[in-house]
Protein backbone atom coordinates (compact mmCIF):
# COMPACT_ATOMS: atom_id res chain seq x y z
CA UNK A 1 0.00 0.00 0.00
CA UNK A 2 0.92 3.58 -1.06
CA UNK A 3 0.68 6.56 0.58
CA UNK A 4 -1.77 7.32 -2.12
CA UNK A 5 -3.28 4.25 -3.19
CA UNK A 6 -6.86 4.83 -3.96
CA UNK A 7 -6.67 8.51 -4.58
CA UNK A 8 -6.73 10.52 -7.99
CA UNK A 9 -4.49 13.01 -8.90
CA UNK A 10 -5.39 16.03 -11.11
CA UNK A 11 -1.94 17.57 -12.08
CA UNK A 12 -1.08 20.26 -14.86
CA UNK A 13 1.37 21.15 -16.66
CA UNK A 14 2.56 17.94 -16.35
CA UNK A 15 3.79 16.15 -19.68
CA UNK A 16 7.44 17.22 -18.76
CA UNK A 17 9.88 18.76 -15.92
CA UNK A 18 8.95 19.15 -12.63
CA UNK A 19 5.23 18.16 -13.41
CA UNK A 20 5.90 14.77 -14.97
CA UNK A 21 8.54 13.85 -11.74
CA UNK A 22 5.15 14.52 -9.24
CA UNK A 23 3.26 12.55 -11.45
CA UNK A 24 5.85 9.85 -11.40
CA UNK A 25 6.40 9.93 -7.68
CA UNK A 26 2.45 9.95 -7.06
CA UNK A 27 2.14 6.79 -9.53
CA UNK A 28 4.85 4.87 -7.44
CA UNK A 29 2.87 5.90 -4.35
CA UNK A 30 -0.18 4.34 -5.81
CA UNK A 31 -2.27 7.52 -6.85
CA UNK A 32 -4.06 6.95 -10.23
CA UNK A 33 -2.53 10.03 -12.97
CA UNK A 34 -5.08 12.25 -15.04
CA UNK A 35 -2.46 15.32 -16.02
CA UNK A 36 -3.17 17.94 -18.69
CA UNK A 37 -0.93 19.99 -20.85
CA UNK A 38 -1.24 22.49 -24.04
CA UNK A 39 -1.13 19.24 -26.51
CA UNK A 40 -0.56 15.87 -25.35
CA UNK A 41 2.56 15.64 -27.67
CA UNK A 42 4.67 12.75 -28.20
CA UNK A 43 6.41 13.70 -24.64
CA UNK A 44 3.03 13.55 -23.54
CA UNK A 45 2.54 9.63 -24.58
CA UNK A 46 5.84 9.12 -23.47
CA UNK A 47 4.71 10.49 -19.73
CA UNK A 48 1.56 8.42 -20.25
CA UNK A 49 3.53 5.62 -20.96
CA UNK A 50 5.79 5.87 -17.85
CA UNK A 51 3.06 6.55 -15.50
CA UNK A 52 1.00 3.39 -16.80
CA UNK A 53 3.92 1.03 -15.85
CA UNK A 54 3.41 2.22 -12.38
CA UNK A 55 0.79 0.13 -12.39
CA UNK A 56 -1.97 2.94 -11.97
CA UNK A 57 -4.35 4.51 -14.04
CA UNK A 58 -3.55 7.50 -16.16
CA UNK A 59 -4.97 9.63 -18.98
CA UNK A 60 -3.10 12.83 -20.59
CA UNK A 61 -5.97 15.59 -21.19
CA UNK A 62 -4.71 18.46 -23.88
CA UNK A 63 -6.16 21.42 -22.67
CA UNK A 64 -5.16 25.23 -22.05
CA UNK A 65 -5.14 25.58 -18.53
CA UNK A 66 -5.96 29.46 -19.09
CA UNK A 67 -9.57 29.00 -20.42
CA UNK A 68 -11.94 28.64 -18.07
CA UNK A 69 -14.27 26.73 -20.19
CA UNK A 70 -12.01 24.04 -21.15
CA UNK A 71 -10.52 23.95 -18.00
CA UNK A 72 -14.85 23.05 -16.38
CA UNK A 73 -14.50 20.52 -19.33
CA UNK A 74 -11.65 18.47 -18.52
CA UNK A 75 -12.27 18.15 -14.92
CA UNK A 76 -15.69 17.23 -15.57
CA UNK A 77 -14.29 14.07 -18.09
CA UNK A 78 -11.46 13.22 -15.16
CA UNK A 79 -14.15 12.76 -12.64
CA UNK A 80 -16.46 10.30 -15.18
CA UNK A 81 -13.32 8.58 -16.11
CA UNK A 82 -11.91 8.57 -12.93
CA UNK A 83 -14.36 8.84 -10.41
CA UNK A 84 -13.00 11.31 -8.16
CA UNK A 85 -10.32 13.98 -7.82
CA UNK A 86 -8.55 13.89 -4.69
CA UNK A 87 -5.73 15.98 -5.44
CA UNK A 88 -5.21 18.86 -7.53
CA UNK A 89 -1.53 19.93 -8.17
CA UNK A 90 -1.62 23.54 -10.28
CA UNK A 91 2.08 23.10 -11.99
CA UNK A 92 1.07 24.95 -15.07
CA UNK A 93 3.26 27.52 -15.53
CA UNK A 94 5.56 29.83 -17.97
CA UNK A 95 7.88 32.38 -18.05
CA UNK A 96 8.41 35.81 -20.22
CA UNK A 97 10.85 37.42 -18.22
CA UNK A 98 12.05 41.16 -18.57
CA UNK A 99 12.56 44.15 -16.93
CA UNK A 100 9.64 46.75 -15.97
CA UNK A 101 9.85 49.05 -18.44
CA UNK A 102 10.49 46.64 -20.96
CA UNK A 103 7.38 44.23 -20.15
CA UNK A 104 4.68 44.60 -22.84
CA UNK A 105 1.15 44.46 -21.80
CA UNK A 106 0.97 41.08 -23.65
CA UNK A 107 4.08 39.08 -21.47
CA UNK A 108 2.18 40.45 -18.40
CA UNK A 109 -1.13 39.08 -19.60
CA UNK A 110 0.10 35.74 -20.47
CA UNK A 111 2.07 34.61 -17.20
CA UNK A 112 -0.54 35.47 -15.12
CA UNK A 113 -2.96 33.72 -17.40
CA UNK A 114 -0.75 30.69 -17.32
CA UNK A 115 0.19 30.31 -14.06
CA UNK A 116 -2.18 32.31 -12.18
CA UNK A 117 -5.54 32.47 -13.40
CA UNK A 118 -4.95 28.57 -14.31
CA UNK A 119 -5.34 28.03 -10.79
CA UNK A 120 -8.62 29.65 -10.05
CA UNK A 121 -9.85 28.05 -12.87
CA UNK A 122 -9.29 24.33 -11.61
CA UNK A 123 -9.62 25.00 -8.17
CA UNK A 124 -13.05 26.54 -9.38
CA UNK A 125 -14.12 23.31 -10.87
CA UNK A 126 -12.52 20.98 -8.57
CA UNK A 127 -13.65 22.55 -5.25
CA UNK A 128 -17.42 21.13 -5.50
CA UNK A 129 -15.92 17.41 -6.04
CA UNK A 130 -14.18 17.52 -3.37
CA UNK A 131 -16.54 19.16 -1.11
CA UNK A 132 -19.21 16.05 -2.04
CA UNK A 133 -16.24 13.81 -1.02
CA UNK A 134 -15.59 15.46 2.21
CA UNK A 135 -11.98 15.86 1.47
CA UNK A 136 -8.96 16.67 -0.34
CA UNK A 137 -5.98 18.43 -0.99
CA UNK A 138 -4.89 21.27 -3.13
CA UNK A 139 -1.11 22.10 -4.05
CA UNK A 140 -0.22 25.60 -5.28
CA UNK A 141 3.41 25.07 -7.30
CA UNK A 142 4.95 28.92 -6.50
CA UNK A 143 9.02 29.73 -6.40
CA UNK A 144 11.13 31.78 -4.20
CA UNK A 145 10.64 34.37 -6.40
CA UNK A 146 6.79 34.63 -5.31
CA UNK A 147 7.88 35.19 -1.52
CA UNK A 148 11.35 37.59 -2.11
CA UNK A 149 10.94 38.63 -5.74
CA UNK A 150 13.08 39.12 -8.47
CA UNK A 151 14.12 41.76 -10.46
CA UNK A 152 13.41 41.36 -14.08
CA UNK A 153 10.59 38.73 -12.96
CA UNK A 154 8.13 41.13 -11.72
CA UNK A 155 4.87 39.08 -13.97
CA UNK A 156 6.11 35.55 -13.06
CA UNK A 157 6.68 36.91 -9.55
CA UNK A 158 3.55 38.24 -8.64
CA UNK A 159 1.83 35.25 -10.40
CA UNK A 160 3.67 32.77 -7.96
CA UNK A 161 3.19 35.25 -5.25
CA UNK A 162 -0.55 35.15 -5.99
CA UNK A 163 -0.38 31.51 -6.13
CA UNK A 164 0.89 31.50 -2.46
CA UNK A 165 -2.21 33.63 -0.75
CA UNK A 166 -4.44 31.76 -3.69
CA UNK A 167 -3.47 28.77 -1.52
CA UNK A 168 -3.97 30.62 2.19
CA UNK A 169 -7.62 31.73 0.96
CA UNK A 170 -8.87 28.50 -0.09
CA UNK A 171 -7.40 26.70 3.13
CA UNK A 172 -9.48 29.23 5.04
CA UNK A 173 -12.30 28.92 2.69
CA UNK A 174 -12.43 24.85 2.40
CA UNK A 175 -11.16 23.97 5.51
CA UNK A 176 -14.55 23.53 7.47
CA UNK A 177 -15.41 20.91 4.41
CA UNK A 178 -12.07 18.66 4.81
CA UNK A 179 -9.80 20.60 1.98
CA UNK A 180 -6.46 21.58 2.60
CA UNK A 181 -4.50 23.47 0.25
CA UNK A 182 -0.53 24.29 0.25
CA UNK A 183 2.13 25.90 -1.60
CA UNK A 184 5.17 24.79 -2.51
CA UNK A 185 7.94 27.43 -3.35
CA UNK A 186 11.04 25.97 -5.39
CA UNK A 187 13.95 27.24 -5.50
CA UNK A 188 17.11 26.55 -8.16
CA UNK A 189 15.99 22.78 -9.47
CA UNK A 190 18.11 21.11 -12.15
CA UNK A 191 15.97 21.08 -14.90
CA UNK A 192 16.22 21.43 -18.75
CA UNK A 193 15.57 25.29 -18.49
CA UNK A 194 18.28 25.50 -15.87
CA UNK A 195 20.43 23.37 -17.42
CA UNK A 196 21.13 26.31 -20.70
CA UNK A 197 22.39 28.64 -17.54
CA UNK A 198 25.92 29.74 -18.48
CA UNK A 199 28.23 28.45 -15.95
CA UNK A 200 29.07 31.80 -14.80
CA UNK A 201 25.46 32.27 -13.57
CA UNK A 202 25.06 28.68 -12.42
CA UNK A 203 28.55 29.16 -10.09
CA UNK A 204 26.64 32.79 -9.10
CA UNK A 205 23.68 31.13 -7.87
CA UNK A 206 25.49 28.46 -5.98
CA UNK A 207 27.11 30.81 -3.84
CA UNK A 208 23.73 31.67 -2.65
CA UNK A 209 22.61 28.10 -1.86
CA UNK A 210 23.98 26.89 1.30
CA UNK A 211 23.75 23.46 0.61
CA UNK A 212 25.66 24.19 -3.01
CA UNK A 213 23.50 22.68 -4.98
CA UNK A 214 20.95 22.66 -7.24
CA UNK A 215 17.28 20.61 -6.18
CA UNK A 216 16.42 17.85 -8.22
CA UNK A 217 12.71 17.52 -9.31
CA UNK A 218 12.73 14.58 -7.20
CA UNK A 219 12.90 17.19 -4.19
CA UNK A 220 9.93 18.97 -5.49
CA UNK A 221 8.09 15.91 -5.72
CA UNK A 222 8.20 14.08 -2.29
CA UNK A 223 7.08 16.91 -0.61
CA UNK A 224 4.07 17.37 -2.93
CA UNK A 225 3.68 13.61 -2.13
CA UNK A 226 3.39 14.58 1.73
CA UNK A 227 1.56 17.34 1.06
CA UNK A 228 -1.10 15.64 -1.14
CA UNK A 229 -1.11 12.57 1.54
CA UNK A 230 -2.71 11.85 5.01
CA UNK A 231 0.71 12.89 6.62
CA UNK A 232 0.15 16.29 6.26
CA UNK A 233 -3.86 15.99 7.25
CA UNK A 234 -3.09 19.08 9.87
CA UNK A 235 -1.22 20.97 7.39
CA UNK A 236 -3.21 23.39 5.19
CA UNK A 237 -2.46 27.45 4.27
CA UNK A 238 1.39 26.79 4.16
CA UNK A 239 4.16 27.80 1.98
CA UNK A 240 7.07 25.32 2.31
CA UNK A 241 10.43 26.87 0.28
CA UNK A 242 12.31 23.96 -1.34
CA UNK A 243 15.61 25.64 -2.17
CA UNK A 244 18.90 23.88 -0.47
CA UNK A 245 18.42 27.04 2.38
CA UNK A 246 18.80 29.52 0.23
CA UNK A 247 15.56 31.90 1.68
CA UNK A 248 15.96 31.03 5.02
Amino acid sequence: MGLLTGKTALITGAARGIGKAIALKFAEEGANIAFTDLVIDENGKATEEEIAAKGVKVKGYASNAADFAQTEEVVNQVKEEFGSIDILVNNAGITKDGLMLRMTEAQWDAVIAVNLKSAFNFIHACTPIMMRQRGGSIINMASVVGVHGNAGQSNYAASKAGLIALAKSIGQEMGPKGIRANAIAPGFIETAMTAGLKQDIRDEWMQKIPLRRGGQVEDIANVATFLASDMSSYVSGQVIQVDGGMNM
